[in-house]
């Protein structure tokens, strides 16, 4: 952004009968929350903006650490000055009394919102006006966002009628929608170890017994005899980043013969490095794919998909009619909005991923060079093997220093891999080194012996 243009674009602000550190202020802070000035946006030096208002540098630099102070702009040496946004601080179910007030959250892998989210939610609060005149209830989803899902995954290679998708709030609820429908009491749901911890949760919560399929920086191993449902995360396996090429993925599902399928594909639209390869679906047609925009997108839009057979999909939205009635249709015409511009977006996406996971990488090395792990090729996470365990006691340290991190027994069906923490790299990339400081601090105080309980929080995201 150069002076010339920051000036233009803050002139409105400029013409009113305040302080004109004030009026910088103001315009920048105006222009970063209506997206027109985007998240990382560098602004240019206070000499150079100072000399085209004709004002002295100091008003400038006033302006800009009234942003700073606020959250809304970010300076660095060597990076310059960048517009950034407050967070806002989430209320964690898990939250324990005493913990510190202000707590980076490591638990939660997801970025801030896409700089295009905004002029997505203008035109989608245009497009509602054509939606007034129903009930805005639609069970199996707008039919413009099934029709945009359906057109994304056709465009990844996964040929999609509208009438396979079936709209859900995430990847979640389509797996509870599955183990509802499908699930009996006692019986065993094949799931991958390490996964997600919601996915075990889910399964426990309805009364079926998880059997672990391992996963090693070898790949999957494979699947034994006997499972009716499973759940496979090859595009991005959470935690560990791995990415199952085609030969792995058409071994699987050979083992899961006569198995309801779940292939979840959260990561697929994140892959950062090499082709991806084709989704499971093309391989065996019976697959269910569970898909999200809330990680590839924003966690803050709750919108997902399941494609499958309409048979299937029915009787998933009769299952659904007991918790909800359908996704909220403003939020539906944003995804629309945000499905069009989707190879813009996730470029993006992937890019500042790329980045971000250099930051953490070189940072770890730095301060931790016996900590080892596998570059992930997709996703938003590093899975670090520690030289000897405790990971609990490590995540137990890091919390009294502000720092809220999954240890690996939560990725379990057994509590094993304490050996093992899961570390997002969504932090941006200038946190990277104070965050691996504080990991670093945190391992040399859990080396001594606990004096008090641990607590291992079972919300992760």
């Amino acid at each position: 952004m150069g002076p010339e243009r920051l000036a233009s674009l803050i002139e409105p602000w400029l013409a009113g009968d305040v302080p004109v550190y004030v009026a910088v202020s103001a315009g920048v802070r105006s222009l970063a929350l209506d997206g027109r000035l985007p998240v990382g946006t560098r602004l240019p030096s206070e000499r150079a903006l100072a000399g085209v208002l004709g004002v002295n540098r100091t008003t400038v630099s006033a302006a800009y650490n009234v942003l700073r102070q606020e959250s809304y702009l970010h300076s660095a040496h060597g990076a310059g000055s960048r517009i950034s946004l407050p967070a806002t601080p989430a209320q964690r179910p898990d939250a324990q009394a005493g913990e510190p007030a202000e707590v980076l959250d490591l638990t939660v892998a997801a970025l801030p919102a896409p700089g295009q989210l905004p002029d997505a939610a203008r035109a989608a609060a245009a497009d509602l006006s054509a939606q007034l005149a129903g009930h805005g209830l639609h069970p199996f989803g707008l039919p413009a966002l099934r029709a945009a899902v359906a057109h994304h995954l056709t465009g990844r290679g996964l040929e999609t009628r509208a009438e396979q998708v079936l709209v859900i709030s995430g990847v979640l609820q389509g797996w509870n929608l599955l183990l509802r429908a499908l699930g009996r009491p006692g019986a065993p749901v094949l799931v991958e170890q390490p996964t997600y911890p919601a996915v075990l949760d889910a399964v426990r919560a309805h009364h079926l017994r998880p059997v672990p399929l391992p996963v090693t920086a070898a790949g999957w191993d494979r699947p034994a005899a006997g499972t009716t449902l499973a759940h496979l995360t090859p595009d991005g396996q959470n935690p560990t980043g791995l990415v199952a090429g085609e030969a792995a993925r058409r071994r699987v599902l050979a083992g899961l013969r006569g198995a309801v399928v779940a292939v979840d594909e959260t990561f697929a639209d994140l892959v950062l490095d090499g082709p991806a390869p084709p989704p499971a679906a093309v391989l065996r047609r019976d697959v269910v794919t569970l898909g999200s925009m809330n990680k590839a997108f924003w966690a803050g839009l709750r919108i997902g998909w399941v494609r499958a057979e309409p048979g299937l999909l029915a009787r998933l939205a009769q299952e659904r009619a007991s918790v909800d009635l359908g996704s909220p249709v403003l939020d539906q015409l944003v995804a629309v909005r945000l499905l069009h511009d989707a190879d813009v977006i996730l470029a993006e996406r992937r890019d500042h991923l790329r980045r971000s996971r250099a930051a953490l990488e070189r940072a770890l090395r730095a301060r931790l060079p016996d900590w080892r792990w596998s570059s992930p090729k997709a996703g938003m996470a590093l899975w670090v093997e520690l030289p000897q365990p405790s990971a609990t006691r490590i995540a137990s340290a890091a919390l009294e220093l502000g720092l809220r991190i999954t240890p690996g027994p939560r990725f379990t069906v057994d509590g094993t891999a304490d050996r093992w923490l899961r570390l997002p790299f969504t932090v941006p990339a200038h946190q990277a080194d104070f965050v691996a400081g504080l990991l670093a601090e945190a391992s040399l105080r859990s080396a001594a012996p606990p004096d008090r309980d641990l607590h291992v929080s079972r919300w992760t995201a």
